[in-house]
């Protein structure tokens, strides 16, 4: 895969604004287990090769087993893998992502609800939001994933901005 442009370098300031936004998050009171697996699951949605390897890697540090990781696609057959919240945020990601063919239902939007408060749906609507905005970024500009530099030997840039 080769990069097309670096667009941290290539406009700072707008590299600057979506950390703002990925700051916010990651100081929401959101866990930051729920909020990687959300990412995670984003990234898969989108295919985004750069941000899945970057959130399973994270996600690993974390603690998190190689099992959840591996059903996180199919999280629906995962069972007691995954937490009510768990369940009711990655639906939420799904049909938030996939907005143009959903139009995210009042359903969804109820189902979300019964498990998140108003400050918390608002919250991990925008981490769903900003990882459709970062693997569009990294989708479009190919930024190369850790595991082909890591396989490869190529040189990686940006140094492991959020994705």
């Amino acid at each position: 895969m080769t990069n097309r442009l670096d667009y941290n370098r290539v406009a700072p300031g707008a590299a600057k604004a979506l950390g703002g936004v990925y700051g916010y998050v990651m100081q929401s009171g959101l866990p930051g287990e729920l909020v990687d697996l959300v990412y995670l699951r984003v990234s898969q949605i989108n295919n985004c090769a750069y941000c899945l390897d970057m959130h399973t890697r994270e996600l690993i540090k974390k603690g998190v087993k190689v099992e959840k990781l591996t059903l996180l696609q199919a999280w629906q057959e995962g069972g007691a893998l995954f937490s009510e919240t768990e369940r009711a945020a990655l639906a939420w990601a799904e049909t938030v992502t996939r907005v143009a063919e959903t139009g995210v239902p009042e359903c969804a939007y109820e189902a979300a609800r019964h498990v998140f408060d108003e400050k918390q749906l608002v919250d991990l609507t925008v981490a769903i939001s900003i990882m459709n905005g970062y693997n569009r970024m990294a989708i479009s500009f190919r930024n190369t994933p850790e595991a082909v530099v890591d396989h490869h030997g190529e040189q990686s840039w940006p140094s492991r901005s959020v994705g």
